[in-house]
């Protein structure tokens, strides 16, 4: 699907027919989102427009020369986008192509992302003057839905935090979860790092007014901003991780602490039974009516004097 943002008689129009691309002025064409597009559909945009789109390997590339190129006609940009499945917690990582000509911007992907819907409605209130003002739109908007995603990941932590000072749960889950978060936040912070790149980039392009200089300036302090955010919930991620680590060595110690009192408690009793166990002949009390409950009596008198020890230290 190709959806095409362009001035009519100086309004601006959205129309998802492709076909209408050939009855464009080339001036009065703002954008041209690819989405999903079939390969007539690129092959048509690359005719009418006069240029070469990304193929799929090329938007894929990791490679910084292939993140951001500019040459004296256009600018090509490949970024990855993250995204979350639905109903859970696993982020998923999506490239989407930019490529700005003149006047007009171009973009490709194959997700359908917030972000461009949320771009859609900006730039039908703001009326932007050229490609070069939507790119900057998308950036800005995509910046505020990684600083929600941070939120996000902070909200969870917080949660596991709160969990473990309760002692809630102390099981792999939880330590499956802080782990899962630290991938994520590693994911995240690679995402900023990439965008952070570009936009210095397009900071020293041509192609962008010099009234947008500032505008482009803010948004990468506010993506240093995310940058120090992603590094202090890693920070607390780790922090959390050995929290739980050292109350499971804690509760294992008290149940080893447990199982040994009671080993050491149950061994005068043992040993007493043990001594009226033997099979001698003369044993003092073998024959009197009070033997058996005088053993069972010291048996008793022995373990609770050896826990009495155990108070009295402070081992219990």
């Amino acid at each position: 699907m190709i959806n095409l943002y362009y001035y009519r008689q100086n309004r601006l129009v959205k129309t998802t027919a492709g076909e209408q691309l050939e009855d464009i002025q080339l001036d009065e064409l703002l954008w041209v989102d690819l989405f999903n597009a079939t390969d007539a559909e690129k092959a048509t945009v690359e005719r009418t427009l006069g240029i070469e789109l990304f193929t799929q390997q090329e938007s894929e590339e990791i490679e910084s020369s292939s993140k951001f190129a500019e040459d004296a006609h256009e600018i090509g940009i490949n970024l990855n986008f993250l995204h979350r499945e639905k109903g859970t917690d696993i982020y998923e990582m999506e490239a989407v192509s930019f490529i700005l000509r003149k006047n007009a911007l171009i973009t490709q992907r194959n997700f359908k992302f917030k972000t461009f819907t949320d771009t859609e409605r900006k730039i039908l209130s703001l009326r932007p003057r050229s490609g070069a003002d939507i790119l900057l739109y998308l950036f800005e908007v995509r910046i505020d839905f990684d600083a929600d995603l941070i939120e996000h990941i902070t909200d969870q932590i917080s949660n596991i935090s709160k969990r473990l000072i309760r002692r809630d749960e102390l099981n792999e889950e939880v330590l499956l979860k802080i782990t899962s978060l630290q991938e994520t936040t590693i994911t995240i912070r690679e995402n900023i790092v990439e965008k952070q790149r570009i936009l210095s980039s397009i900071l020293k392009s041509d192609f962008f007014p010099k009234d947008n200089v500032e505008k482009i300036r803010i948004m990468i302090k506010d993506v240093g901003s995310l940058l120090d955010h992603t590094s202090f919930n890693f920070e607390r991620l780790e922090f959390l991780q050995n929290t739980f680590l050292g109350l499971v060595d804690i509760e294992q110690n008290r149940v080893i602490k447990i199982f040994t009192v009671v080993t050491v408690v149950f061994m005068p009793p043992t040993l007493i039974a043990s001594m009226y166990g033997m099979n001698f002949r003369f044993m003092p009390e073998l024959d009197k009516a009070w033997g058996y409950p005088f053993a069972i009596l010291l048996m008793i008198l022995s373990s609770a004097l050896t826990l009495l020890f155990f108070k009295r230290k402070n081992w219990l």
